[in-house]
């Protein structure tokens, strides 16, 4: 799909504010409602737009102790990593999780109730079928920089 100046436009403001009324979002990017909205809906049809969310401060609710992971697995093959990443998957706790390459396999972010829950359940991990050779944890002492909301028309650069 080829999309325009106006198209790019509306990416990065709904990606900000994803409640911003029609009207509003029509005289961001100088189009009339109707044009503007056809945009949206074409948008949405093929993908791009995937839904509308609201972020939601986890920490205001229940206070969360960050804890990154770096793990190598004993075995580096398909059924091995697919066992483990169905673990990641069914572990409420892991937050993000990315596979790497250079010396480990994979990042993990862990947000449990304690530093002793997170080994509680990396205990578990262990002494399960999840494979794992050998960790490294690292605690969160402070957050310096959070991924910010919102798209650019440079991130397709």
């Amino acid at each position: 799909m080829k999309l325009d100046r106006y198209d790019l436009k509306i990416l990065e403001i709904l990606s900000r504010d994803g409640r911003i009324t029609k009207s509003k979002l029509a005289e961001a990017i100088n189009l009339s409602v109707s044009p503007c909205w056809e945009r949206v809906r074409r948008l949405e049809k093929a993908g791009i737009i995937e839904g509308y969310s609201a972020r939601i401060n986890a920490g205001a609710l229940v206070k969360r102790t960050p804890v990154w992971v770096q793990v190598e697995l004993k075995a580096h093959n398909a059924e091995s990593f697919a066992r483990f990443e169905a673990l990641v998957h069914a572990t409420p706790e892991v937050t993000e999780c990315v596979a790497v390459g250079g010396g480990v396999d994979y990042l993990i972010k862990f947000e449990t109730d304690s530093i002793d829950a997170y080994q509680r359940l990396m205990d578990a991990w262990l002494t399960g079928e999840a494979g794992i050779e050998r960790y490294f944890t690292y605690i969160v002492t402070k957050t310096v920089k959070r991924p910010a909301p919102g798209f650019s028309p440079d991130d397709l650069a």
